[in-house]
This record gives structure tokens, sequence and C-alpha cells, in this order.
């Protein structure tokens, strides 16, 4: 009987083996090749090339088969020293080779990515890269800023040497104009190699954000230097991540599991044909992705191979935080399992949402309503974004902003970190109509992102005719309800620059101009810039806006009466006797969205202001008596004791 049981396990354990093969394994005397296959392949190939694209293989080897269940993993030693060169398997089911790969578990590669690349890992480690650690942070002291590598930095007005490059974040601009705004985790688009830009054109204006996957493992080419050497993605973009650390901030890689640029072309199919993808039962490819294809997670094959790559980012490239590509699409235990696999102090969440709907039970989807069978995960909250400016699929329609009711319990819903709460409401939530997190910190807060409007474009598009100064009181107004929410804190770069984007709401493959940061913008509008620091400075000195725990949240944080046009909360003095070091007493915070000064009953005393109209410093601005105190119109008031 124990030996039936140890079989039993030992071909479940396949499965996970196979996918974590090192399909690459260098030394100057050899270097070893692996690639695990479908039981049925006839033959693997390998190909030796001198370059990573054009020529002819300099070297065919046909590799050996171990056998291993429903798998079977082909290997090949080649003597001598292969550094420098380039590699792919090709394998044969039934007549038809597939076509060249550089495999699914590729660390290296040559420009776009169709050929792995023989490398010493150890080669590219900048220096000092051994004693690079991740900044220790709590998730619930996370503020985390999105961005797009060309994005961010290929604007003159930046002043960046390295525009568009994962240097770019290295340069001392970059560091002190992060460290100014106080953020402390950078979460940058899809960095792994995608297929959209041409890396034999980048003298030629590309761009995508980069949600089309090719090699999970590897840099993208177009943000190095130069795509065609494989190792100066690899150490160009540790370069980054250790200039980020020493400035005390974490970075965020955004991955893409849920599916592939293509089916017939990816490296999945062309090793194991139909064993990563979900079909409909009349056999079809299920497309809950939007995007043509969808991963099927549920599946050993696919659930290891995310698991290991996640690990491998971390181990190799010291990553600390994940944010997954439609969360939705994964299913529950891989979710879970891949939280188990890393440290505790990775972060990790993602779109609690599919693009469509999958070909697995919605009671496994890793969505945002299953969030509480995901301890350890957050998601974004389309509640409080939408509930502040209006729904994602209609850009000219607008929300508490413009002052229209119903919408005050999403926003409560979305201060509490979607919580249970006693006085929230659910009922008439927008979306959700019931807590959907255990801990505040399941919660990611914000009101704009890359895929959608930023918030600038937004107000003009759902509110005609909105004055400069309107704009701005609103937008201040919409992300100081981000900040001072108890879910983690999540903003779009370039919004303290009250960056626009011409109006596009999905911009994904927009040229520059649409899509690049104006930073003049920040000598226009200073004030702006200031608020948003001040704003973030309030956030990481005071730890009642970020209590991490939902029975401090529930016990602490009291909402005032107000109306449709206003939401306004008590977070009540004692939290250091709950070991929560909180310098302040008693902290109100009123957010005025009707174009009429409203007022909030407080008790009796002296307060100081420390945000008021577009000024916000934790310093203090001034003085409000107890009583009844007045909040500015179209904007937020915070006071404490």
């Amino acid at each position: 009987m124990r030996k039936l049981v140890f079989l039993l396990l030992f071909v479940m354990l396949l499965p996970l083996q196979a996918m974590a093969l090192d399909e690459m394994s260098y030394t100057p005397q050899g270097t070893t090749f692996k690639v695990a296959t479908l039981a049925g392949a006839k033959a693997v190939k390998l190909r030796l090339y001198r370059d990573g694209m054009g020529g002819k293989a300099v070297k065919t080897v046909s590799l050996k088969a171990t056998p291993d269940g429903r798998y079977a993993t082909w290997t090949a030693t080649v003597k001598g020293d292969l550094k420098g060169m380039f590699y792919t398997f090709d394998v044969q089911y039934g007549k038809k080779y597939q076509g060249e790969t550089p495999g699914i578990n590729a660390k290296a590669v040559g420009v776009n990515g169709k050929r792995g690349a023989v490398v010493d890992l150890r080669d590219t480690d900048p220096e000092g890269w051994a004693a690079d650690a991740r900044p220790a942070i709590a998730h619930k002291d996370l503020i985390i800023y999105e961005m797009h590598h060309r994005d961010f930095s290929i604007d003159p007005s930046s002043g960046l040497v390295n525009a568009g490059k994962f240097l770019a974040l290295t340069e001392p601009r970059a560091i002190e104009h992060l460290k100014c705004l106080g953020v402390n985790a950078v979460h940058i688009l899809p960095s792994f190699d995608y297929a959209s830009v041409d890396e034999t054109r980048l003298d030629e204006p590309q761009y995508n954000w980069g949600y089309d996957p090719v090699n999970y493992n590897v840099p993208e080419g177009s943000y190095s230097t130069d795509p065609y050497e494989p190792t100066t993605r690899i150490r160009e973009f540790k370069q980054m991540v250790q200039a980020l650390h020493k400035a005390g901030i974490k970075v965020v890689l955004d991955v893409v599991y849920n599916h592939t640029f293509n089916i017939d072309g990816s490296n999945f199919q062309l090793t194991m044909p139909d064993e990563f993808f979900r079909k409909n039962a009349d056999g079809s490819y299920s497309n809950g992705s939007g995007c043509g294809n969808e991963t099927a997670s549920e599946r050993d094959v696919m659930r290891n191979y995310m698991i290991e790559s996640v690990k491998y980012w971390v181990d190799e490239y010291h990553i600390d935080a994940f944010r997954f590509d439609l969360m939705g699409v994964h299913d529950i235990t891989t979710m879970n399992e891949i939280r188990a696999a890393l440290p505790q102090d990775i972060f990790i969440y993602g779109e609690g949402w599919s693009a469509g709907s999958c070909a697995i039970p919605a009671e496994t989807m890793g969505v945002k309503a299953h969030m509480q069978r995901m301890p350890g995960i957050a998601a974004f909250s389309d509640e409080i974004r939408d509930a502040l400016r209006g729904p994602f699929d209609n850009d000219k329609k607008p929300a508490f902003l413009a002052g229209l009711e119903g919408n005050v319990e999403s926003i409560k819903m979305g201060i509490v970190g979607a919580i249970d709460h006693p006085q929230v409401d659910y009922s008439k939530v927008n979306y959700s109509k019931r807590p959907w997190t255990l801990e505040p910190t399941q919660m990611i807060s914000y009101v704009s992102c890359h895929d959608d409007m930023c918030l600038v474009d937004r107000l003009k598009a759902s509110i005609p005719d909105i004055t400069l100064d309107e704009l701005i009181r609103l937008d201040l107004l919409a992300q100081t309800a981000v900040f001072t929410s108890q879910g983690v804190p999540f903003m779009l770069s370039g919004e303290e620059m009250l960056r626009d984007k011409k109006g596009v709401h999905n911009s994904f493959n927009s040229p520059d101009h649409v899509n690049h940061l104006d930073w003049t913008n920040m000598e226009r509008f200073p004030h702006v810039f200031n608020y948003y620091c001040g704003l973030i400075e309030l956030r990481k000195h005071h730890p009642a806006f970020r209590m991490g725990n939902s029975g401090l949240v529930r016990k602490y944080l009291e909402f005032l009466p107000g109306d449709d046009t206003m939401v306004a909360f008590h977070i009540k003095s004692g939290l250091k006797e709950q070991g929560v070091d909180e310098p302040w007493g008693d902290i109100y915070v009123a957010l005025n969205a009707g174009k009429e000064a409203r007022s909030i009953e407080v008790p009796q005393g002296v307060y100081t202001v420390v945000c008021r109209y577009i000024t916000c410093d934790e310093r203090g601005i001034g003085t409000v008596d107890g009583g009844k105190v007045t909040v500015p119109a179209q904007s937020a008031l915070i006071f404490h004791n």
C-alpha cells in the first residue's frame, strides 16, 4: 500500500518537475539543454546559431527522451564553451515538426525573442547585486505608482538621458522625482519580452503597453540599450531594480499569465500543443482574456509554470511585488499556491475580473467576489473608482465628483477597504453587494490607471464646460479620497503633473504625443504637485489612514452625517492603545464634491487644519474651532486635535 501511495504521489509530481526545467545550463566545458514535451513527441532537434536572428544553424543535435508519465524530458549536452551562441528547439509530433522555439523557460533571448541565448547569468549582475535587498515596507504602508517606461521618460522635458529605457529609472532626476513625490513602490507595466514592438526597428516610433507575452522570464529588449545583446537587457533591468531599491522603493512587476500573444506561434503551443490553453465544450479556444485565448491555470502544467516563473523573478531579479493582469481568468487554487510559494513580504494584487467568459466554473475563478477565499492577495476596487468619476464603459457619464447622487455608499465602502463595516450599506454599493475583503490591505484604492482615461481627461469628458480651477479642485479631491482610504493607494504616473492623454480612453498603441508625460506641467501647476506630495506625506506619517486591520477600522473609523455630495468620517483617538503609533488624536476628513460649501458637526475645541482647498501640509495650515465646521466647495478638509 505504501509503495502504491508513493507511486501515485510521484506521478502527480511529474508535470511539476517537467515544468521546472532549466532549459539551458551553461558551463565553460559544455552546455546542457533540456525541454519538456508531451509523451507523444517523436523527436526534438536542437539548433545552434551564431546570431539571434538570420543565418543558418551551425550545429543541429538530436535530443534524447526520458519518459515520465504524460510528459517526456528531452536532453542533450553540447561540449565546449558556447557562451554567446543562440539556440532553438523544434519538436516533432507525428510527421510534423512544430517550428523553432526558444522553449517556454528561456532565461535569455536574442532580438525579438525568437532564439534562446547561451549566457552565464552571473555575467549580468551589476556591481553590488549580491548585496541588493528588498526594502522592508509592510503591505499596509505601500503607496503604488504605476508607470510605463516610455511614458515616463520619452519626452525631452523629463531631462532623462535614457529615454524609454530601463536605465531611465537609474538616473538621479527620476529617482529624486519619485522620492520627492513620496511613493514607495513603482509598478512597471509589462516588462517581460513581448511581441508588439519590433526590436529591430527601434529607430521608428513604436508604442505598446506590452500585454502580449512571448517569453515570460526575460526582460523586454526594446527597453534596453541593445536588444541584440542578450545580457544587456538583463543587466539593465537589474540596474533599474538596484537603483530603486537603494532609494527605498519597491518594484512591482506586471505579469500577464492569462493569455499569450497568439496560439499557433506561442512557445507553449510549439512545445506542447493545446496543453496550456483552455477550450470550450465545442473544441474552440476559450477567450476569457479578450485576446483570442486563455491559459489553463487549473492544470498542473500551467499552474506550476506560473509558480516557477514568479519565483524566478524574485530570486534572479529581486522583484518585490506582482500585479496579475486579469486575475479572474486564473483559478483560486493557483493564486493561493502562488501566495504560499513566495515570501510573505512579496505583495500580490490583480484585476479581480476577466474580460469575458472562461471555460472553468465561475465559482473557481480568482475574481473580486472571491477575495475572501484568497487571503494575502489584493484586488482593484472599481467601486470607489467609478463612484468617484463615473463608470469605465461610459467616459461621458459622471458620478460623485460632478455632484451626482447615489455614490456615497460606494465611496464609504472604498474608504474602509471593502471590509464589513456597520455603517456601510452594501445594498446601495454600485457593484459589490457584500464585503469582499477580510482585511483592508486586500483592496487597491484608485481613481485612474493605464487602461482608461487619466483623471484630467475623465473630468473634462464627464463634466461639460469644467473650468481649470474646478478641474484642479476635483482632481485633488478624488486623490484625497484614495489616499485617506484604508486600502492600498495606487496612482497613475503623471497624475501629479495634471497629465492628459488627449482624451484617448484606450491608448495601448497611441503615439508618444498622447502617452508621454509633460514634465513642464510641474512648473505650470506647482500647487498640484505640492498637494500630491503633501497628501502622500500625510499618509506615510499617519498610520491612522492605514491601520491594516479590519477590527481596528470598524472600531476607530466612523462616518459622520452627510449628503449625496459629501462623505465625511472621523478616526477616533486611542489608536496608540492598540499599538498604532499615531501622533494625532481625533482626525476628521470631509470630502465635498458639491458646488456649495457644506458643514459638519464636531466636538468643541481648537483643531489644526492640514488639508483645505488646494493645500495639503501635515505641519498645519491654520486652525478651526469646533462645533459647525465649514467644508469648502469641491475640495477636501482634513483637521485634527
